[in-house]
């Protein structure tokens, strides 16, 4: 969710209620001045790479006002062969094995995000400042280089580190405009047309993207709203482009036979029948003869039952987790929704596992050995990463639940249309289509009923919300 609610006072129920819940999950509040003062000395000691890419003319793409920019982009055409250049903040500069920086990174696992605000993964000096892909700054970072061919597929791969200089920072809204009008520069207006090749790909090998609409806590005329943003087009470019990445990443450690991979299980049976029947009553039913990865890129962007739609396919991609390796390879290589072997290595800033994995890849691509620090520390990676995200989950399941507690607040005894997409003890589960809200009901209900709930409990400090028959 995106953190709209910091002008709100402590005063208001909602506020204070997600205060609760950073409490309840004993969340850090900020760095030690150990860790802040180690990061200081971190950041004095740095020595920039040798190579220098400063010439190259990189831009980043975040969404506005972000400071933690860990990707920079260049596009370029060159006869038939697309070239994508890629760069990533190197967090290793900065955060040495071993040190208290590191030490608090690995407890932390990954920056989390709630509706009032963000718990970074590293000290600001260095997310927002010294290892950022700010504009006009010079920093160090591990810069991927793509070869395509003209169907998209990556037919060579470099990874090396260098000095690069990022020439400006653009929002989704600036980019998407630009192109639009037909006056981006070149390597901008390359991004629909890799955009498209991708995607085709993707839809080839049967993947799924699932582009999530943001969701914003606002207040209008002293009420609670829930506002969903269509993604822009453009970002289903840019997550293209991430998507490589992996994808590359996971082969290059598979080749290499030492690694850790992103991986998921496809969807059963069940999970499949309840989503089906959850976006059948938002009025955007699910073919029969289509697989979930087709239904998700017919889905309209601008229609607010579809980004619900969407918003709820997130039950198809559970599971993930993090597979490591060294010698033989795991059993399971495969990210479902991918559609292939994936590994996360673009967002080092706010993602431990990412570290490791860019120092593997640029290690095995100049023809050196894996460095002993990133082979000790593979075993504990998936047990970090899958602690933390769990406590990331733990954190939006609240936090939406005190959100949805608030936006219906003021309805306590209203009935409501509903599908029962799910049968549980005593009742079940209902998908709202107006306001978009999923929760539980009492009663007797089976799976696929249309049945008039009425809303008997919505507390915003427990984010308690129950329904029962009418």
């Amino acid at each position: 969710m995106v953190p709209r609610l910091r002008p709100l006072d402590i005063s208001n129920a909602l506020a204070r209620a997600l205060v609760q819940v950073r409490e309840d999950l004993e969340l850090p509040t900020e760095f030690s001045a150990e860790v802040e003062d180690a990061a200081e000395a971190a950041v004095a000691a740095f020595e920039p790479p040798e190579l220098d890419f400063t010439d190259i003319p990189f831009s980043t793409i975040d969404p506005e006002g972000a400071t933690d920019l860990d990707q920079a982009l260049y596009l370029e055409q060159t006869g038939e062969t697309l070239r994508v250049m890629y760069a990533i903040a190197e967090v290793p500069a900065f955060v040495f094995a071993g040190s208290t920086v590191d030490a608090e990174a690995r407890k932390r696992g990954q920056t989390l995000y709630a509706p009032d605000g963000r718990i970074p993964l590293h000290p600001t000096i260095i997310s927002e400042d010294a290892a950022s892909l700010l504009a006009g700054a010079t920093r160090p970072a591990f810069v991927w280089t793509f070869d395509l061919d003209v169907t998209g597929a990556a037919i060579f791969t470099t990874l090396v580190r260098a000095q690069v200089r990022s020439r400006r920072q653009y929002s989704y809204l600036e980019v998407q405009g630009l192109i639009d009008d037909g006056i981006a520069d070149e390597s901008l207006a390359l991004l629909p047309e890799f955009g498209r090749l991708r995607s085709e790909l993707e839809r080839q090998r049967g993947g799924a993207s699932l582009n999530r609409p943001d969701e914003e806590v606002v207040v209008v005329d002293a009420n609670y709203a829930l506002e969903r943003r269509a993604p822009f087009p453009l970002e289903a470019c840019t997550a293209h482009v991430s998507l490589m990445t992996g994808m590359e990443a996971a082969r290059i450690m598979l080749e290499g036979n030492v690694g850790i991979l992103r991986t998921m299980p496809a969807p059963d049976l069940d999970t499949l029948a309840e989503f089906r029947r959850q976006v059948a009553s938002l009025g955007c039913p699910w073919p029969e003869n289509q697989n979930y990865g087709e239904y998700l890129r017919t889905l309209d962007h601008t229609d607010p039952r579809s980004l619900a739609a969407i918003h709820a396919a997130t039950s198809l991609f559970r599971g993930a987790g993090y597979t490591a390796f060294a010698g033989e390879h795991p059993a399971v290589i495969i990210q479902a929704a991918v559609g292939a072997p994936y590994a996360h290595a673009t967002a080092p800033l706010r993602r431990l596992v990412d570290r490791f994995v860019l120092v593997a890849c640029e290690a095995m691509l100049a023809g050196r050995d894996v460095p002993k620090w990133v082979r000790e520390a593979l075993p504990d990676l998936p047990k970090i990463m899958a602690r933390t995200s769990s406590l990331a989950s733990q954190l939006e399941r609240a936090s939406v639940n005190a959100i949805e507690a608030a936006l219906l607040s003021a309805r306590v005894g209203d009935e409501f249309e509903a599908t029962v997409v799910s049968e549980r003890d005593g009742g079940g589960v209902i998908q709202i289509a107006d306001p978009v809200i999923t929760a539980r009901i009492t009663g007797t209900v089976s799976a696929g009923d249309s049945v008039r709930a009425r809303l008997v409990t919505a507390e915003i400090t427990s984010g308690t919300v129950e329904f029962v028959l009418a």
